[in-house]
């Protein structure tokens, strides 16, 4: 260790600059006390005298922008030092030589060329003097160089983008580097130059300014660096002086030379001073730098203090690889910046690699091991990766520093979803479990059952099944595939180890152990065959010519094994459906053409035997599904054996069909109460031919009409087995499906459509009509078969140039819409606990719960795309957006995806829906409570907090949901003057307290547009109302303040906003020339009045409570069919009355424009105020829509952006989904339209927005 000594008297150093900058303003107050820092006034070697220093001073002029002889042959002159290393251009060595011969003549101007250097890479502009070198104290300079920094920008050097500048760091490291190991022989040893440098850079760093912090910590650490280096050399070479001393003296007095030893003796003394002098240096900027320097505010610079400390512990071990400089890397490692982590770890790496030091690592490792342990679960994946890579070094070092619960919270991490993660947590499994031979084990062979590979392949399973991770062992295949791919490629031993039987002594596997060897054998399979399983996303799918022959070569080798093997597996466990739906899956990865090359004909033959024997004995679906893929994989026209196995397929699918149509004649004769053996031969046949179906055409043989009349017969009768009715709707969607397929292809006849359109619409109004079964289970299937059809046969099946498809074509009518909803209703959102028929039984079982939450939300799901895709009415979103508070755990990511997409179609309908779904609630309080309830019930407030939520995910951009705004407000004024008082006139009406629930959206309204709303308010209130102060009238009073708040400081007219849609919203820079306010013109705005005053408030007509909307008539919303276009009004038709019922706004309305449509009728004065709003549309109004709103969220105050998280949390219950068969899948599913993550994706609605000034 080096010496703590004391620092050279001349290095005056700051007592309390170890207290960490709370601040990252790059300049704060530049009078903030600073250390007092001295510069070198007289040295002992080669010192200048005070009058020599004058003389330097004189001379400065013409050494000021000093140009030396290879500057100017490149016609580089005038060039400072920071313009050289900048520009790069020439060789480090080249300029630090040239600098040297300048120090060597004058070394005052060199030296402060050297000090500029530093100031002009710390971003400064101004630049010490001669004179202020001479005169002023190094604290004083840095106090005059921060006051002459540019305060504008925050950028220097170091931190600025660019190809100059990225190389620029690189340039300045290897500056100094350069320069200290030119000068080690004399220069830094002249006690002028180094302690000047070493005073300004310990001043720096310790300055407010982050730039001089920054950019002097880097000089001084690489500073440091490159003075270990130094003195590493100055001992190896004290160390041979030392040796050749020994040995010269240990020499008879004969041959004993003393004028050597002399020599020897005077060599060493000079060598350990100058040792002494290079460890002062070295423990003045540790002490003056690093100490404080490595918990500075600024991640990045704590960052260069670890990674430079770690340079020096393994570089100069003897010196510095002890506790007491170990201790800094060990708390840093609690740092909160994943990038000061990450170096803490890469250091220790170093050390770690080196066995010869870990007996020097053994107090640090009892010490900080726990910790490391602990940041394999580091939020950043980079540190995790690091850490288990330094607990594998740990390991490799030694095996009894991890105990076993160390190494147990590393095993699990093969599973993580991050593929680095995985990987290097396999590294440590393989070297913990795999590395290690007995010496039993050196005459073992390489394969084979008894071979070491058998018994590292049972250890893999044995992990496998302690893990109880059973659904996932691609991820332990891919884990381990890069250090153990030799052991998981063999193939040979895994299947003896199947096949043949234990050696006397030898513990045969179990069955659950069978199991797990076969999954782990197909994932292996798969991992080598797939190129994209294994490569990591940011590489892409593209291999590199090796590995393509890697491949190529493992795929003939796996079909040469397999195509013998396979069938022997088959036999041996026929009988267990969970093996072989496995073992099924295995041809799809052989490569066919050796079937033929290799002469393979008659395994092909057993195989096909094989799986016909699997078909006959199996109804369970995984099984049947799989053996439908297999006789899909091995029917490739390309090669030989298609005829061979087309014929098996063939003679197979015969044999069903046929049995299928004796066995329901017989039972579709039986009578009413079929026999259960007649009822499970049709179900197991039918599902063998539903299996198939799904990846065979089997058009030729007619399955419509046989389904179909099954499933009429049970729904005449009733009777009908529930499998047996689910089954069949399934095969005849398939049925359906495989003959879209051919239409679309464009080879069909106009009959083969007319037939398919009336064979889709008869199935659709039969699995209409199980919508009422008496059955769950009948009817989910009924429902997601429909909500499937109705999304293929929807408008947008002409997409994509099929145009010729239009026929097919299928709108749900009114009622179809309504028995959708309304089993989401019954069976969605429903208690946990009422879900009998989901979970049978089973309330107490966990995995029976998520299970069944998991089909409810694919319900849910199923429905809101076809609310999504405008297959149903958008307004029947409103009972499904109502229930977003209450099954928010269960189904608030799905409402809240529903939600903003259907903002995106359509702004001004989606706030129809909302507050429909607002006004529903209400309705059933009223009906619940009664029209005398209490405001502060948990009801209304309930009621009350949906409506905030509702308001929070309109976002922060006002103008781009201005008329979706406005629409909903006036719907909504309106729906709480529409029903009078029961108690009659005097007292308010029935709906008045909706006004408070309304108030949660007048914060979303422009200035301007509260003016608007309030006047339109205005029109439904009598002189008598203006004057109740009354608590009945409190949500009216208060609605009103709401308007009022801030509308009085209008800067802005509606009618002027209008007059500049050319305006962009994003120039929020722009600044008005005057501070004046801009008022409305006055011509406008008499008309605006005028047109008000005309209105009367319309008379309150009692009309049924809107409790769902089911209840009210559809209305197709598409696009295309809802434009009406925008009529001009005459004053002649402004000054005509309207009749009552059409005060009422029941005439159809463009919801897309805003605009009603009353064809020869005039417009309501009510009608036309709000035209001023949403009435006003350009084509050329869409460009800034679909900008998501971040930086309004960034700018918002803490408490708005507290409601807005608030508003957008999407923390719902976590669903166990089917594994995905590897990581990169995972990662690459197409994202669904209710996927949380997708959320912010344009969440605010993609319609018309007008502009304004």
């Amino acid at each position: 260790m080096i010496a703590a000594q004391e620092l050279h008297t001349e290095f005056q150093f700051p007592q309390e600059a170890d207290t960490q900058l709370s601040s990252d303003t790059d300049l704060e107050d530049p009078d903030v006390k600073n250390a007092k820092l001295g510069k070198g006034k007289a040295g002992k070697k080669g010192k200048k005298a005070p009058g020599e220093k004058g003389k330097g001073g004189a001379a400065k002029g013409a050494g000021l922008g000093r140009v030396n002889g290879h500057h100017q042959e490149n016609g580089m002159e005038n060039m400072t030092l920071f313009e050289v290393v900048k520009m790069g251009k020439s060789a480090t060595q080249s300029v630090v030589d040239d600098w040297i011969e300048s120090y060597k003549n004058d070394r005052d101007i060199a030296l402060l060329d050297l000090i500029n250097f530093f100031i002009q890479c710390s971003g400064c502009k101004g630049a010490v003097s001669a004179e202020m070198f001479r005169h002023m104290q190094n604290s004083e300079i840095i106090r005059k160089m921060t006051e002459e920094f540019d305060e504008d920008s925050g950028d220097y050097p170091l931190t600025m983008a660019g190809p100059l500048w990225k190389k620029f760091k690189s340039s300045f490291c290897e500056f100094i580097g350069v320069l200290v190991r030119q000068c080690q022989y004399s220069i830094i040893y002249d006690e002028y130059m180094m302690d000047t440098v070493i005073s300004l850079l310990t001043g720096l760093s310790d300055s407010q300014v982050r730039a001089f912090r920054h950019t002097s910590t880097l000089a001084a650490m690489k500073l440091m660096t490159a003075l270990v280096n130094v003195a590493l050399n100055l001992s190896i070479n004290m160390d041979n002086t030392q040796r050749q001393y020994e040995a010269e003296r240990n020499k008879v007095m004969a041959k004993r030379a003393n004028d050597r030893l002399e020599l020897l003796l005077q060599k060493r003394k000079e060598l350990q001073e100058n040792q002494d002098e290079i460890e002062n240096m070295m423990n003045a900027i540790f002490k003056g730098v690093f100490v404080h320097r490595y918990r500075d505010a600024i991640a990045e610079i704590r960052a260069i203090c670890i990674e430079e400390i770690g340079v020096w512990m393994k570089m100069y071990s003897d010196a510095f690889l002890n506790d007491s400089y170990l201790k800094y890397v060990g708390w840093t490692m609690h740092d909160k910046q994943g990038e000061v982590r990450l170096k803490c770890l890469t250091a220790l790496q170093g050390l770690y690699y080196n066995r010869e030091l870990n007996t020097r690592l053994e107090l640090f490792t009892s010490r900080f091991k726990d910790r490391i342990v602990s940041m394999t679960l580091d939020k950043e994946y980079d540190v995790a990766v690091q850490a288990i890579k330094l607990l594998t070094l740990v390991l490799h070092s030694s095996d009894e520093v991890l105990t076993a619960e160390d190494c147990e919270s590393v095993y699990h991490l093969v599973y993580s979803a991050h593929r680095p993660v995985a990987v290097a947590a396999g590294e440590f499994l393989y070297k913990k479990l795999f590395s290690h031979r007995g010496p039993e084990e050196e005459g073992m062979p390489r394969r084979g059952r008894q071979s070491v590979n058998g018994n590292l392949i049972k250890t893999t399973v044995f992990f496998f099944l302690e893990s109880e991770l059973h659904e996932h062992g691609a991820y332990l295949v891919d884990s381990l595939w890069e250090c153990a791919g030799e052991l998981l490629k063999d193939w040979e031993s895994m299947i003896s180890l199947l096949l043949d039987e234990p050696m006397p002594g030898e513990e045969a596997l179990t069955d659950h152990q069978e199991t797990a060897l076969i999954e782990i054998m197909l994932c292996a399979i798969r991992q080598a065959c797939d190129a994209a399983w294994h490569i990591p996303i940011s590489q892409g799918s593209i291999l590199r010519t090796k590995e393509k022959k890697t491949q190529l070569d493992d795929r003939t080798r796996i079909t040469e094994i397999f195509a013998v093997a396979l069938p022997l597996l088959l036999a041996k466990y026929s009988v267990d459906a969970e093996k072989v739906t496995n073992l099924l899956q295995l041809p799809q990865f052989f490569d066919l053409e050796i079937y033929t090359t290799g002469r393979l004909e008659k395994h092909l033959e057993s195989l096909l035997r094989q799986i016909r024997e699997v078909v006959e004995k199996h109804t369970e679906t995984d099984v049947l599904e799989a053996c439908s893929m297999t006789y899909h994989a091995l029917c490739n026209e390309e090669f030989t054996i298609f005829n061979r196995v087309d014929i098996a397929r063939s003679q197979l699918l015969d044999e069903l069909v046929d049995k299928f149509n004796r066995l329901l004649e017989d039972f579709l004769q039986e009578g009413e109460e079929p026999d259960e053996d007649d009822a499970y031969q049709v179900l197991s046949t039918l599902k063998r031919i539903t299996a198939f179906h799904n990846a065979h055409d089997l058009s030729k043989w007619d399955l419509f009409t046989s389904n179909y009349k099954l499933l009429n017969t049970g729904l005449q009768n009733g009777d009908m087995p529930e499998q047996i009715v689910i089954h069949a709707m399934q095969c005849t969607h398939y049925v359906i499906l495989w003959h879209l397929a051919k239409v679309s292809e464009g080879s069909s006849t106009k009959a083969d459509m007319v037939t398919l359109r009336k064979q889709m619409r008869g199935f659709c109004l039969m699995c209409q009509s199980y919508l009422t079964s008496v059955n769950t289970t009948v009817k989910e299937q009924a429902f997601t078969i429909l909500c499937d059809a109705l999304m293929i046969f929807s408008h947008q099946i002409v997409s994509s140039s099929r145009e010729q498809l239009e026929a097919l074509i299928y709108t749900p009518d009114s009622s179809l819409q309504a028995e959708l909803l309304n089993f989401i209703l019954d069976h969605v959102f429903i208690d946990q606990d009422d879900d009998n028929n989901s979970t049978d039984g089973q309330h107490d079982d966990e995995a029976s719960k998520i299970e069944a939450l998991h089909k409810r939300r694919n319900l849910l799901a199923a429905y809101c795309k076809l609310i999504i895709y405008n297959v149903v009415e958008m307004n029947t979103g409103a009972d499904i957006f109502k229930q977003y508070m209450r099954y928010y755990n269960d189904y608030g990511d799905i409402i809240k995806e529903t939600m903003s997409k259907t903002r995106q179609i359509d702004k001004i309908q989606c706030a129809k829906t909302l507050i429909l779904s607002l006004q529903q609630l209400f309705n059933e309080m009223l009906s619940d409570l009664g029209c005398n309830f209490d405001r502060s019930s948990s009801s209304f407030c309930g009621i009350k907090e949906l409506a905030r939520r509702f308001s929070l995910t309109f976002g922060l951009d006002q103008l781009k949901t201005r008329e979706a705004i406005a629409m909903l407000h006036k719907d909504g004024i309106e729906f709480a003057f529409k029903e009078p008082s029961p108690q009659g006139e005097g007292n308010p009406p029935l709906n008045l307290a909706f006004l408070d629930i309304l108030s949660e959206f007048s914060s979303k309204l422009l200035r301007q547009d509260k003016k608007t709303v309030h006047l339109y308010l205005e029109r439904f209130m009598t002189f008598q109302m203006a004057l109740q102060r009354e608590d009945c009238w409190l949500p009216l009073i208060s609605y009103r303040n709401s308007l009022q708040a801030g509308g009085d400081d209008d800067t802005m007219s509606v009618i002027s906003g209008y007059s500049s849609r050319g305006s962009s919203i994003r120039s929020k820079k722009a600044k008005p020339a005057s501070t004046g306010k801009r008022k409305l013109p006055e011509g406008e705005d008499a008309v605006w009045m005028n047109r008000e005053q005309n209105v009367q408030t319309p008379v309150m007509m009692p009309s049924p409570h809107l409790s769902s909307t089911v209840l009210r008539d559809p209305k197709k919303m598409r696009p295309e069919e809802s434009y009406m276009g925008v009529y001009s009004i005459t004053s002649e038709q402004q000054q005509q009355p309207l009749p009552p019922q059409q005060q009422h706004h029941q005439t159809p309305m463009d919801y897309k424009y805003g605009t009603p449509f009353y064809g020869s009728t005039p417009f309501d004065s009510h009608e036309y105020l709000w035209l001023f709003i949403v009435g006003r549309r350009s084509s050329g109004l869409m460009e800034d829509d679909e900008e998501p709103i971040v930086e309004d969220v960034m700018m918002s105050s803490e408490d708005r952006l507290e409601d807005l998280n608030e508003g957008m949390d999407f923390d719902t219950m976590d669903i166990d989904l089917p594994p995905s068969k590897n990581r990169r899948e995972r990662s690459e599913l197409k994202p669904d339209y209710f996927d949380p993550s997708s959320i912010m994706d344009d969440s605010v609605g993609i319609g018309l927005l007008l502009r304004v000034k």
